[in-house]
């Protein structure tokens, strides 16, 4: 019988633009830009459109929106309703 080997799947990865480490991207939050230009956060992760990561912590949105990564990762300006929205979503995983 030949040798075979079972593969492993591994789990996606995506970057976090706050602390900027590699992690599986079920951890993270994605913050999506339509192709209208709509930004939202997209809790299924599969909205179209151009979508950036961030983690589930205050210290790492803070340094995205400080330093200004965020609005680069997506082409377009933040609006603080988003921010604040964001930091809802990071209480509520939280609890």
């Amino acid at each position: 019988m030949a040798n075979q080997q079972l593969k492993i799947k591994k789990a996606p990865e995506r970057r976090c633009t706050g602390c900027r480490e590699g992690k599986p991207k079920k951890e993270l939050l994605r913050i999506v830009r339509s192709p209208e230009g709509e930004i939202s956060i997209d809790l299924t992760g599969k909205s179209p459109g151009r979508g950036a990561y961030i983690c589930k912590s205050e210290a790492c949105l803070k340094n995205a929106k400080k330093t200004g990564r965020l609005g680069r990762s997506l082409n377009a300006e933040i609006p603080d309703d988003v921010f604040q929205r964001l930091v809802e979503e990071i209480n509520a995983a939280k609890q």
